[in-house]
């Protein structure tokens, strides 16, 4: 499948075979190939959540609007923001690069967000955007469906999975085995409303 096939297959599924499971091979491939997605700097801020344990997902599940899908799917991954990913050993992102290279964007990392909380959180939630849309996209070329899910209590979802003070949830990405169609596509707007050239 090419990547415009894979783009125009995806869509969000809500029901899923509970007795599926992903192979750690699978699971592997799938989180690798996100840790792929970019980040400004190359900070590297989403961490991804496997909530594994049955329990621990009939108590996200209680948090989520009681959707099928956090149970049922073979994976429910949280994404989550690393908020202070910016400070902590920067250096490490640019490991590789020239001597000079690395000084400067250590430097301009620390410029960019020291400070400065809402650009912290605006920066985490793009990552973390980004990363699932990797995910979704992988997972479909992996011939398994989706779900792109924000329907959830995030103060209670942070408390159940125990968040540090300096992470926050995203999003949660449900994968597995669909054994529902999608509804059909509720409808695009006009290309000309969406495209805008230049400016308004």
């Amino acid at each position: 499948m090419n990547v415009a096939s894979t783009i125009e297959a995806r869509r969000a599924v809500k029901a899923f075979d509970p007795t599926h499971q992903l192979s750690e091979d699978e699971i592997k491939q799938l989180l690798s190939l996100a840790m792929l997605s970019p980040t400004a700097f190359n900070i590297q801020n989403w961490r991804f959540v496997l909530v594994q344990d049955p329990e621990l997902r009939k108590q996200v599940r209680a948090v989520s609007w009681d959707q099928s899908q956090v149970t049922d799917a073979s994976l429910l991954i949280v994404l989550t923001g690393d908020l202070k990913a910016w400070e902590k050993s920067p250096e490490r992102y640019w490991r590789h690069a020239p001597q000079a290279v690395k000084e400067y964007l250590v430097n301009a990392i620390h410029g960019y967000y020291n400070g400065k909380e809402q650009v912290q959180r605006d920066e985490a939630m793009r990552s973390c955007g980004m990363a699932a849309m990797t995910l979704m996209l992988a997972a479909k070329e992996m011939g398994y469906d989706s779900c792109p899910m924000d329907g959830f209590d995030f103060d209670a979802v942070a408390k159940l999975l125990k968040l540090p003070a300096d992470h926050t949830p995203a999003m949660f990405v449900a994968i597995g085995k669909g054994i529902k169609e999608a509804s059909p596509r509720g409808g695009s707007l006009p290309f000309d409303e969406v495209v805008i050239r230049n400016t308004f």
